[in-house]
């Protein structure tokens, strides 16, 4: 073990339908529930990479809407257009500042999706 004090656990999103936010982000990186169970369960949804190789997500339940700007983000490698398909939004397109697309889930929580080429 290192001697910082802390270590990276795992990546936690909030959302007001977290069961449907938790199939989305499943259906966008090709991650699985970790324990299916009951879907009407209020809890917080926890899924995994299959491989092993990604963090972990839980997708948390909230009642509020959000409202501003992430402070915390993730970035994911993919295509943005197959994250729009699977009802992401663009926030903002890459362009001459910025070389990465920035989107958001079907609840606002904004991403950035970077090209393979970028990885």
């Amino acid at each position: 073990m290192s001697d910082s004090p802390a270590r990276f656990l795992d990546l936690c999103l909030d959302a007001r339908d977290h069961q449907a936010v938790a199939d989305w982000w499943c259906a966008a990186m090709g991650y699985v529930r970790r324990d299916p169970g009951d879907p009407d369960v209020a809890g917080p949804v926890l899924i995994v990479d299959p491989s092993g190789t990604g963090p972990r997500i839980w997708v948390n339940p909230v009642t509020e809407a959000k409202t501003v700007k992430n402070r915390v983000h993730h970035d994911v490698v993919g295509d943005t257009a197959a994250l729009l398909a699977l009802g992401a939004t663009l926030v903002r397109r890459r362009d001459d500042e910025m070389h990465w697309d920035v989107l958001a889930d079907p609840e606002g929580n904004e991403f950035c999706c970077f090209t393979p080429e970028q990885e």
